[in-house]
């Protein structure tokens, strides 16, 4: 192999390698960022789940609705 066909070689190595360092600092970015927003859902959920909770209670505790009556006016 000529001198300049073992440089081209090199430098297209070198290509390679700097575009896998950057797919892997995407990759790695990407990871932090699902991490993150499943931190986010989980917290939604619970505070979904909790207020579930309460609007079932409230629910509940309003089962007995007043009857309803004629406006005082009539």
């Amino acid at each position: 192999m000529s001198h300049s066909s073992l440089d081209s070689q090199a430098e297209r190595i070198a290509r390679l390698e700097e575009h896998v360092a950057h797919q892997a600092q995407t990759i790695e970015e990407l990871s932090d960022q699902l991490a993150e927003q499943w931190r986010v859902v989980e917290q939604v959920r619970s505070k979904l789940d909790r207020l579930t909770e309460r609007f079932l209670a409230l629910e509940e505790g309003s089962l007995d609705a007043p009857a309803i009556t004629r406006p005082p006016h009539y």
